[in-house]
């Protein structure tokens, strides 16, 4: 019953969170269940079959997330890179809790330690000291990473609305799978045409396309920290990648981002691609997102005047 309650309710641990973040990193097959499921279920496309339909949509359906892991999730909730209203910021939560990487209070809180100490020995993923594999997929595995620090978060923990998304995580992403299905029902009884069942689409918009978009974004933890170049001198390994950068929405210029973080780009330069940036303009030309922080100056100057020393 533990089990499934700390499923259901991510601030429920009855040793006391501040005793579980103090052990040592220990894979918890328990809470990891969830995860493992998820990577499991993708067995099922060789039940389910395919169609063109399925694999376009899981597709989009991979994109439109990852732009709420990296627009959301990452450049408001993590660094406040802009401003929005209470309901945005809720609606923003809502949206990033569908791509199934818990609630945006853990995420910001786990994302704010890692600047923090990144690449330091106190750094929960970092490839420098604990290998690319754990980097990359064993810290979230990890007991000790599982309760949410709010002490990290203190301007988002103050609004319940956000509390209660975090704490019952599950609740958005069964909602999510529901409607798939339900969806994938319609189509298969009122759009034959397309060759696409319910079961399928479930499959390939829930499973698929959700453990894609965990890998993609967890190569920024990994990846993003072993291979690229690095344009300025900062104190652990980032790296901008193009190939991450197509993959990610924009997140590929990790050392951009790790010099000044509260930008709300992290492309610095006209060509380097930056899709959440672009969107994240556009929806602040609608009114629904302001205040979009900026590069500064003193930051360009300093990376030409990097440039000029390597030639």
């Amino acid at each position: 019953m533990i089990m499934f309650r700390q499923w259901w309710d991510s601030d429920f641990h009855p040793e006391g969170a501040e005793v579980v973040m103090q052990k040592e990193d220990k894979m918890d097959v328990k809470r990891t269940m969830p995860f493992i499921i998820l990577h499991g279920f993708c067995l099922l496309v060789f039940f389910v079959g395919w169609s063109w339909f399925a694999f376009f949509a899981a597709i989009a359906f991979y994109y439109f997330r990852m732009f709420a892991i990296t627009a959301f999730y990452h450049r408001y909730f993590s660094h406040r890179a802009y401003k929005t209203s209470r309901l945005g910021q809720f609606i923003f939560a809502v949206i990033g809790n569908t791509a199934c990487q818990r609630g945006a209070l853990w995420w910001a809180s786990t994302h704010r330690h890692h600047h923090k100490h990144s690449d330091d020995e106190h750094d929960i993923h970092s490839p420098r000291h604990k290998g690319f594999w754990w980097s990359h997929i064993g810290w979230i595995t990890s007991h000790r990473n599982f309760p949410t620090d709010y002490t990290r978060i203190k301007d988002l923990a103050k609004y319940p609305e956000l509390v209660f998304l975090n704490r019952h995580d599950f609740f958005i992403p069964i909602i999510l799978g529901a409607s798939i299905y339900g969806v994938g029902w319609l189509l298969e009884t009122y759009a034959p045409f397309l060759h696409v069942t319910a079961m399928q689409l479930f499959v390939w918009c829930f499973f698929v396309s959700t453990v894609a978009l965990m890998h993609g974004t967890f190569f920024i933890n990994s990846l993003a920290h072993v291979f690229g170049r690095r344009r300025f001198k900062t104190t652990d390994d980032s790296r901008n990648s193009l190939t991450l950068a197509l993959i990610t929405l924009g997140e590929g210029w990790h050392n951009n981002h790790h010099r000044y973080q509260h930008s709300a780009r992290q492309g610095f330069y006209w060509w380097e691609l930056d899709v959440s940036y672009y969107v994240l303009k556009v929806l602040s030309w609608l009114g629904i997102v302001w205040d979009l922080k900026p590069v500064p100056a003193s930051i360009y100057k300093e990376a030409e005047e990097q440039q000029a020393a390597s030639h």
